[in-house]
């Protein structure tokens, strides 16, 4: 087969064990037909606990992690990968834990002057006792993506979420409870430490949880945001900040929200494996660009080679001339 990637042999991550299984599905078939079209021999690999046997097997020239949630995007699955000595796309183990633990990654980008929601990290069932500060807040796990587990208290609300207390609950004894910030919804991708454009996401139900993320019509993308030129460049700015405070590799996708009311913009989290599916963020942030869904996953691969024998840092292809500075 000819094609760029012409006799090398991938191995696409996905499904893995998360509450993100499904998306991570869907990330992975899309940038394996992807892997296929530009020429290269692509293992599936529905990623388990023998994933150091399997890869040992197949011997993949490289990997691309289309791992979503806990395990595959947290740093577990990139130590595995770092001890077979296979070289994987996005972030290194560090960079992944430290994306992953909301509180902690809050830590490192308030240090690098990153403004972040206040609130902090609490016992579960003391917040579903009562309110632990005055609503409007949110109430998340500490070590999820994909909006799973999130819940807004909104204002004159009787009681916090009681679901957090139910036996049923699987995401940790402690959850990160901040203060609800009114107004836009915002989104950037930053791919080799640039960033590309800011996306506005205007939720159908009025709230970006799980099924306005990845159902079709769940949300409408507004490409580019539509906001005052200074929030936007800002918003470019603190998402490129946040890239190289937590030492980020390849592509990662900041989340903000900007009150426009009282002009105040905040960096919610980083992604360092944002969504490969159709409705995502990314490849629609890059497609406004002139770069097609294949160049991307392309790059993202090439990259992948120039893994540094420090913190497994990739810094090799070159970035796409548009995203170029």
């Amino acid at each position: 087969m000819s094609g760029p990637l012409a006799g090398k042999h991938v191995a696409v991550l996905l499904g893995g064990l998360s509450s993100e299984r499904e998306v991570s599905l869907v990330s992975g078939r899309e940038c394996a037909d992807a892997l296929e079209r530009l020429g290269a021999r692509v293992s599936r690999v529905d990623a388990g606990r023998d994933l150091a046997q399997v890869l040992a097997r197949l011997k993949p020239d490289v990997c691309f992690n289309a791992l979503h949630g806990a395990w595959g995007e947290d740093g577990c699955v990139q130590g595995v990968l770092e001890t077979l000595g296979l070289p994987y796309t996005h972030s290194g183990v560090l960079a992944s834990a430290l994306a992953m633990d909301k509180a902690k990654s809050k830590a490192v980008l308030s240090a690098a002057g990153v403004p972040v929601p206040g609130g902090g990290l609490y016992d579960r069932m003391a917040v579903a006792a009562d309110h632990v500060m005055a609503p409007p807040y949110v109430v998340k796990p500490n070590a999820e993506g994909s909006s799973v587990g999130v819940f807004i208290v909104h204002d004159g609300a009787n009681r916090p979420p009681q679901d957090i207390a139910s036996p049923s609950w699987t995401f940790g004894d402690q959850v990160m409870v901040e203060p609800f910030i009114r107004g836009f919804e915002l989104a950037v991708g930053v791919m080799n430490g640039k960033a590309m454009t800011v996306t506005e996401i205007v939720p159908v139900s009025g709230f970006y949880d799980y099924e306005a993320k990845y159902s079709d019509g769940g949300s409408k993308h507004v490409v580019p945001a539509r906001i005052p030129t200074q929030v936007f460049e800002k918003a470019l700015y603190l998402s490129e900040r946040a890239h190289v405070a937590l030492g980020c590799s390849g592509v990662s996708r900041s989340d903000l929200r900007y009150d426009d009311v009282n002009d105040i913009l905040v960096l919610l989290e980083v992604n360092t494996q944002p969504g490969m599916t159709p409705t995502s963020l990314v490849p629609e942030q890059a497609a406004s660009k002139g770069v097609s869904f294949d160049q991307l996953v392309l790059w993202i691969t090439e990259n992948a080679y120039a893994r540094g024998d420090a913190g497994g840092i990739a810094h090799s292809a070159e970035t796409p001339g548009q995203f170029a500075s």
